[in-house]
């Protein structure tokens, strides 16, 4: 098990935009591996490359309610619907919790590590955990989306789990 450092704000590297994964090796499936044993030591449920000091287009989402692990190397929002404000927060902003709005349903192409492509439906909280790691992808913050900061006194115990 290798947990690396996550990267906090306001480094540099979580707001610039990641390059495309080209090499589909074992470098790549320790980086996942990595991230995923990061993720889970940090309480999270989803990490994404540069959390991780990596400025490349990959991203892990786990809700932990026995579905597969969803793994996006380069992937691609392909469609959206509908709107929900809800609570979140971010491996890379501790002490950081808000009201964020995101789309209900998004549809995304994403490659697997051996470099396939698939597709992918998700609603709910799924959605908005691929949408907030794909933003990190693309050097958005959740900070710049806050309608509402909200204190952590506020939160129940099952709503702390961290994008």
């Amino acid at each position: 098990m290798t947990v690396r450092t996550i990267v906090k704000h306001p480094s540099e590297i979580l707001t610039t935009p990641t390059k495309k994964v080209t090499k589909f090796d074992r470098n790549l499936s320790s980086l996942l591996k990595d991230m995923y044993d990061t993720m889970l030591d940090a309480d999270g449920i989803g990490i994404a490359a540069p959390q991780v000091g990596e400025s490349i287009s990959v991203a892990i989402v786990d809700l932990g309610e026995g579905d597969d692990i969803i793994e996006m190397i380069n992937p691609e929002v392909l469609q959206v619907e509908g709107a929900v404000v809800e609570v979140e927060g971010c491996l890379s902003f501790p002490e950081l919790y808000g009201e964020v709005e995101r789309p209900f349903f998004v549809r995304i192409k994403a490659q697997e590590r051996d470099g396939s492509w698939y597709e992918l439906e998700a609603e709910d909280y799924e959605a908005r955990a691929i949408l907030h790691e794909i933003d990190h992808l693309d050097g958005i913050l959740f900070d710049s989306k806050i309608l509402r900061v909200v204190d952590p006194s506020e939160l129940e115990a099952d709503e702390e789990d961290k994008i």
